[in-house]
């Protein structure tokens, strides 16, 4: 436990003007971000008595052994900056929401030919309009059905919808009346885009608009005789009413707003959010969080903006935004939300009528979700803590092994062979801290020796980055303000990864490199930098803050497999010199648990929660490697002469394809015949050549039920 006094910036170093601040603990690592009217008053505030501190505040200062700041310029940008600096350090004791399920969106891609309408989850792409979010996908499932009769718009998949193109056949939407079926030429790409914006229209809030103009359509078509178009036209209104109705108007006056409750007790918070757009409630969403640090309502609405409007812009923003409690600075949160809006947005708490109204709705929404969080948590948590007692019971471990590394290898009959290392902490997987390996010591299939190469490399690094990071050195831990933007020199310095190393899996949040670059100085929004200091020198990048690859150790390691593989694991360690590690295996047979220099295993009862969690987690890895293997097969086998081709992008490849018809027709191609393809000189079209002339000629492909070679020919393949 450290002294804040130890610490402690010199009287008068700190500025009085708006900044951002952070706090570090001995290893460098960044433990929380907070802004500042005043650096200067605020920072204060965290060195006085001990015992006058909040408790969670107390064990923030006293786990911290530095303290930086930027400058800025005004209180808009320290939010920003605060936003920017929480989303990149992931500091401990900083609010972090944790959203309670992936919402699904109503999705409209506008920035394809054909726009689509689709269900989409996870990270927002550009380009693309959402709806959203739905409790449920199968809520905006129905709602595109009723629509598609009025809106009728492409839904199917881009695999779909190029099979209809080339057979000249739709697909039963098609046939049926919900979709125009533009794969084959019914509408034209205008029309299509006309359609979908029309959608959009819609789903936006403005329905009165196209619901008068279907029923004036019907009154006319009837008045016409034209019956069974007023038939269609009544059914048509009828399925956008119903599409309306499974919204419900709460707001009277058409408002677009955002409510945000929250509901809270000495630990955590729940805060819920209802999306009214067009005075109907078109979303709903909900988070969680531990109270890591000391805040108050306004704070938990702060941060809760932060992270709902923080990656948004536009009319993703809405106009009015209704919360419990007002942040500390309203006017610096309005004009950020503004700023991303692009014009003027409304915070405040509602007074009276139907909105005080709607936002009792969403309290009671956020006290149930806290309610049922904290009775989920306290099961889990029972049970969590039951498994790694009774795995540390059945080791021999002094302690329970809060953080669990196991380890797997994948191959297919030798080839592309590689090796995953999944983490779990406290009984829940760490995604973040995945890792992939290639085996590039040797060749061939040997799950031993290729167990051996992975966890020498996995701790080889965690040696070095100890020695880095000089966490067995007496060293002073620097305090003083953040080098200003271009202040910082570059500084050499780390081992490079070990060959073959992937950071972490595809879509999974990547963690920041370990190999030492230069540093950058912090940014300082608008402009703003921090003044000169005695901090103000070179720093290798590796102590900037962020998580390492290979920087923290774990209590137990666990391989798939049995004996051989636990031994081999074992002598690894021991090789570096590392004896505080524990080792075991888990083998699939008998789901028996091996340790080393045992020859007997450990047998855990069926019903064991330590058993079911050592499963789960051998389970992971085994998932994370074959998938990586997978990938790792499918790049080899759709490999081509033409990736070999410097500066061949993939649409000029897909332009040679398409030109010559075939890989082999391009092959026979010549130099000239290269150059017509439009967009490939001849500079380009010698290297395509040379590439096919060095390239080893592809196996024949077998037909697997006859046994037969099939061969290419110019009209594609035959027997």
């Amino acid at each position: 436990m450290a002294d804040p006094s130890s610490y402690r910036p010199k009287p008068g170093q700190i500025p009085d003007s708006p900044g951002v601040y952070k706090f570090r603990d001995d290893h460098r690592r960044v433990i929380y971000v907070g802004k500042a009217k005043n650096l200067r008053q605020r920072l204060a505030n965290y060195f006085q008595d001990l015992a006058g501190l909040h408790p969670r505040t107390r064990t923030m200062v006293t786990t911290a052994a530095s303290v930086e700041w930027t400058v800025v310029s005004t209180e808009v940008e320290a939010l920003q900056l605060e936003y920017t600096w929480i989303k990149e350090f992931d500091p401990r004791f900083n609010v972090k929401y944790r959203d309670d399920k992936s919402y699904p969106y109503l999705a409209v891609t506008l920035n394809e030919e054909f726009p689509r309408v689709q269900v989409m989850r996870g990270a927002k792409k550009k380009g693309v309009r959402y709806f959203g979010p739905y409790g449920h996908a199968w809520a905006i499932r129905e709602t595109v059905d009723l629509m598609l009769r009025v809106f009728p718009v492409r839904t199917c998949s881009a695999g779909v919808f190029k099979n209809a193109e080339r057979t000249g056949r739709p697909c039963l939407l098609g046939y049926i009346g919900k979709c125009s079926a533009p794969c084959v030429g019914r509408v034209t790409p205008d029309e299509h885009r006309d359609l979908a914006e029309d959608f959009c229209d819609f789903m936006a809030g403005r329905t009165g608009t196209y619901i008068r103009r279907l029923e004036k359509d019907m009154t006319q078509a009837a008045e016409d005789m034209e019956y069974e178009r007023a038939a269609r036209l009544r059914d048509d209104a009828g399925a956008l009413k119903r599409a309306m109705e499974k919204s419900a108007v709460v707001l009277a006056d058409a408002t677009d707003a955002d409510l945000i409750a929250v509901a809270e007790d000495e630990l955590e918070a729940a805060v819920q959010i209802f999306h009214v757009r067009g005075g109907r409630v078109r979303g709903q969403r909900g988070w969680v969080t531990d109270k890591v640090e000391a805040v108050d309502t306004a704070g938990l609405v702060e941060h809760a903006l932060q992270q709902l409007y923080g990656e948004e812009s536009g009319d993703s923003v809405p106009k009015e935004v209704l919360v419990p409690a007002l942040p500390d600075d309203p006017d610096a949160v309005s004009q950020w939300l503004a700023d991303r809006r692009g014009s003027l947005v409304s915070l405040r708490i509602p007074q009276r009528g139907d909105k005080k109204d709607l936002m009792g709705t969403v309290q009671r929404n956020a006290q149930q979700a806290l309610g049922l969080h904290k009775t989920k948590r306290a099961s889990d948590l029972t049970t969590r803590s039951r498994a790694l007692e009774e795995i540390a019971e059945a080791l021999g471990l002094d302690t329970a092994p809060l953080r669990v590394e196991c380890f797997d290898i994948s191959h297919l009959q030798g080839d592309d062979v590689v090796a995953s290392m999944v983490v779990f902490e406290d009984g829940l997987a760490r995604k973040s801290e995945y890792r992939r390996f290639q085996i590039k010591g040797f060749e061939g299939q040997d799950d031993v020796r290729s167990m051996h190469e992975v966890i020498g490399r996995r701790f080889k690094r965690y040696l070095q980055e100890t020695e880095r990071t000089g966490e067995w050195e007496e060293t002073p831990a620097p305090t003083g303000p953040v080098p200003a933007p271009g202040e910082a020199a570059p500084a050499p310095g780390g081992a490079a990864p070990a060959p073959g190393d992937e950071s972490h899996a595809p879509g999974e949040a990547a963690p920041a490199p370990a190999e030492a670059v230069p540093m950058r100085g912090e940014p300082a929004a608008g402009g703003g930098t921090s003044p000169a200091g005695p901090s103000a020198r070179e720093e290798p990048r590796e102590d900037d803050g962020r998580p390492k690859r290979f920087a923290y150790p774990p209590q137990l390691v666990v391989v798939d497999g049995g004996q051989p593989q636990v031994a081999a694991a074992k002598r690894a360690l021991d090789e570096l010199g590392i004896d505080d590690i524990a080792v075991c295996g888990l083998a699939k047979r008998l789901e028996e648990v091996w340790l080393p220099d045992d020859d007997d295993p450990v047998v855990l009862p069926r019903s064991s929660e330590g058993l079911y969690l050592l499963q789960r987690i051998r389970d992971e890895a085994h998932r994370f490697a074959i998938t990586y293997q997978r990938a790792k097969r499918a790049k080899r086998i759709r490999a081509s002469p033409l990736d070999d081709v410097s500066g061949l992008g993939e649409t000029r490849k897909q332009a040679l394809i398409k030109h010559f018809g075939s890989v082999k027709k391009l092959r026979q191609a010549t130099i000239d015949e290269i150059c017509e393809v439009p967009g490939i000189g001849r500079r380009t079209a010698e290297s395509v050549a040379a590439a096919f002339a060095t390239a080893a000629p592809a196996a024949p492909a077998v037909n697997t039920a006859t046994g037969e070679i099939i061969e290419e020919d110019d009209g594609g393949s035959t027997t």
